[in-house]
């Protein structure tokens, strides 16, 4: 269960940063349309992110990122179900996001910064462990995705403070 240990830290702080994000800012009812297209858009990324799961889960990510810990593997029913809880997630929250509620912006905001996180990561692994890594391949989709979700959420929302 060690090696469950870094990714629910990360996560965890992705969770609050998107809790934060959610929770702060507002969308008001003239936003409408924008919040159509951050619909779409965080339908755009949890279709990209099924695809870098698929990759991660077929080249062996649950074994590879907690050994280049030094951590044995994450168990894979719980690297398969947490994955597949959150594309659900994602999924049910398309239309918590075109109506502007805050549950529907901390699920979109969670997979933009986990996105972007994810095109800068594997990379970077990869490069730690001197060739391809689970993930490579779809890292840079997610990356771009995340950052046009993250785009498409400031646009459907403004800071309170404001």
């Amino acid at each position: 269960m060690l090696s469950l240990i870094p990714s629910i830290a990360i996560l965890g702080l992705v969770a609050v940063v998107a809790l934060q994000l959610a929770l702060s800012r507002a969308s008001p009812a003239e936003f409408s349309l924008e919040r159509v297209m951050a619909s779409r858009a965080l339908g755009l990324a949890t279709a990209v992110q099924s695809v870098h799961f698929a990759e991660e889960w077929a080249t062996g990510f649950h074994v590879r990122f907690p050994a280049l810990l030094g951590l044995g593997p994450m168990p894979l029913s719980f690297f398969v179900v947490f994955n597949l809880t959150w594309i659900t997630i994602w999924v049910g929250s398309i239309p918590l996001l075109r109506s502007g509620r805050k549950l529907g912006f901390f699920a979109a905001w969670f997979l933009a910064i986990a996105g972007m996180l994810n095109g800068v990561a594997h990379p970077l692994m990869s490069v730690a462990s001197g060739g391809y890594f689970p993930g490579l391949i779809s890292s840079p989709f997610i990356g771009l995705v995340g950052i046009y979700l993250w785009r498409r959420l400031q646009r459907a929302s403004l800071s309170e403070e404001s």
